[in-house]
């Protein structure tokens, strides 16, 4: 899942996209509400975390230009103004929830999720897919109830697959949602991940789940004739 964070204090900026990538998270910041805009109207975020206070314009203003682009991607309002006013105007900007600062970082991850959950036909804790669970609180994986020891991008990585169980995906699909702006998409690195994770869910297992569809890219699901992995 990638999230864009604006946020013009780089000191905070760091540490919410710090965070939010230890919990598996493809994370990219804008320092700037004019920056913020050109971002989310080119990349296909899942969400913005968006201050209110920025140096060029409100982060109400911001919102607002989203929502008349048309752009539905949520927003996640962040300010150190907690007025009922300051909140209805975020609200009626376009926000989709409002975190008031200070903030514990578990609030602004389960605000995240929540969000990300809404408009999902259940809004279980857990994905599964076949005998494979990923518990995505805690963040642990286990197959036929093996325990299946993940570093974060792998999470990352296996959480997309399985939030689209059965679909064929590029690798530029996969590297836009899984993979921050500085991914390189002349890069293997994709390749090798889905190798390392192949190792963690397959390789014990009788069922293959990863498969790779020759000249389109990946497939995770139960393995069928028209897969080569």
């Amino acid at each position: 899942m990638r999230i864009l964070v604006v946020e013009d204090n780089p000191k905070i900026a760091e540490g919410i996209r710090k965070g939010l990538t230890e919990n598996g998270f493809a994370v990219d910041v804008s320092l700037t509400g004019f920056e913020a805009e050109e971002m989310a109207s080119s990349v296909d975020y899942d969400i913005v975390v968006l201050d209110l206070m920025l140096p060029d314009r409100d982060g109400t203003d911001v919102c607002r230009n989203l929502r008349r682009r048309k752009n539905k991607t949520p927003v996640l309002m962040l300010t150190a103004l907690g007025s009922t006013e300051e909140k209805v105007a975020g609200l009626n900007a376009g926000a989709d929830d409002y975190l008031t600062k200070p903030f514990e970082f578990e609030e602004l991850v389960a605000r995240i999720r929540a969000i990300l959950r809404r408009g999902e036909p259940t809004e279980s804790r857990t994905l599964r897919v076949h005998d494979l669970e990923l518990d995505l609180y805690t963040r642990q994986a286990k197959r036929a109830e093996k325990k299946i020891e993940l570093s974060n991008k792998e999470f990352a990585l296996l959480e997309y697959l399985m939030r689209n169980p059965n679909r064929v995906l590029t690798r530029t699909q996969i590297g836009e949602k899984v993979w921050d702006m500085n991914f390189e998409p002349s890069s293997n690195v994709i390749d090798v991940y889905i190798a390392n994770l192949r190792k963690r869910i397959d390789k014990d297992f009788d069922t293959p789940l990863i498969q790779t569809i020759k000249g389109a890219g990946y497939r995770f699901g139960v393995m069928d004739d028209n897969a080569v992995g």
